[in-house]
């Protein structure tokens, strides 16, 4: 499986705390990282409906807490931002 426990604990030591999974970075720099897993996956599958609707609801997930998180702290957004090279 390509998302292990040790891939998890490292992007949430990277984004945020190892112990608190529910801070918004962590939550944003792990679906980035299922999104890029699924995008490469559908570049060698077109055909992977079931897939390519996973990539559509993870991608709104992920846009929603962004604009969560541009609503209530603008700076931590333009951090996570920068770092992740999300492009709006």
């Amino acid at each position: 499986m390509y998302l292990t426990k040790e891939v998890k604990e490292e992007i949430f030591a990277k984004h945020g705390e190892v112990t608190n999974t529910g801070k918004s970075e962590a939550q944003i720099a792990l679906f980035t990282f299922r999104i890029s897993h699924l995008t490469e996956h559908l570049k060698k599958n077109r055909h992977d409906y079931n897939t390519e609707r996973s990539l559509v609801l993870l991608v709104g997930k992920r846009r929603s807490l962004l604009d969560y998180l541009k609503k209530t702290e603008i700076n931590r957004y333009r951090e996570i931002i920068k770092v992740l090279n999300i492009r709006k």
